[in-house]
């Protein structure tokens, strides 16, 4: 799928990454290696919660990496879709608790 807004990312782009910062690209792969590992989650639950938050985040190349990554750990599109559901409802009540402050800001000018 082509899209004009957001590159695709090449072999070029990783070389020249790792040749301008080696040892940040370097802990940042066994960082990600190290997250994504079988531990108290499995993998496929590690997946599904990185397609949430690769919404949450709006990281189209996450997104995409991660959908991947779901499905390649066994997570079927109705788990991914309903995960995906969850981070909009996470997002949607952030927005929604943040009314809180637009109350108080209201009061606040109101008691001027």
């Amino acid at each position: 799928m082509a899209d004009l807004h957001f590159p695709r990312a090449t072999r070029a782009h990783a070389e020249r990454r790792h040749a301008l910062a080696p040892e940040a690209d370097d802990a940042f792969r066994a960082f990600s290696k190290t997250v994504f590992a079988e531990g108290a989650l499995d993998s496929r639950t590690k997946q599904i919660i990185a397609v949430a938050v690769a919404h949450v985040t709006q990281c189209p190349w996450c997104i995409e990496n991660h959908v991947k990554g779901a499905q390649r750990a066994g997570a079927t599109p109705e788990e991914i879709m309903e995960a995906i559901w969850v981070a909009a409802e996470m997002r949607a009540g952030a927005a929604f608790a943040h009314s809180l402050k637009a109350l108080d800001v209201m009061d606040d000018d109101a008691s001027k």
